[in-house]
């Protein structure tokens, strides 16, 4: 029979995006079967690879900072993200987000994959589509 978990992010990884992840609830951590859920914090300046989420749809809830992301198939429509935001990303979807600073940005990420990095694919063909 299934249980409860309670846990706090603690541990981290590192995401095929560039990023560094709290661990949260995954099928890693939990044995979630159907979503994910975990914390980042971006440093100033920190930019993630192109990528997208086979299959897999994402909400993301900013605490705090200011996050851009470039989204789209040649990641050619742009969004501003702000602490009290919440953002959805369709599965499939392109996109490439970024902290253009001066501090940090924080947010709840949940994802409808249950790991924490299985449904990532990396797209290097569209990472010049962003100005550095």
């Amino acid at each position: 029979m299934p249980i409860c978990h309670k846990l706090r992010p603690a541990g981290t990884y590192d995401g095929k995006q560039g990023f560094t992840y709290n661990a949260g609830i995954a099928a890693e951590t939990v044995g979630s079967t159907g979503v994910c859920m975990h914390l980042l914090t971006i440093p100033p300046g920190g930019r993630a690879r192109a990528h997208k989420h086979a299959t897999h749809e994402t909400a993301i809830y900013m605490l705090e900072g200011v996050t851009v992301m470039y989204w789209g198939a040649a990641l050619e429509h742009r969004m501003e993200v702000a602490a009290g935001d919440m953002l959805y990303i369709p599965a499939d979807m392109p996109h490439l987000p970024f902290n253009p600073g001066p501090g940090p940005a924080t947010a709840v990420i949940a994802r409808t994959d249950p790991n924490e990095q299985e449904s990532v694919i990396l797209l290097p063909e569209l990472e010049a589509l962003v100005p550095a």
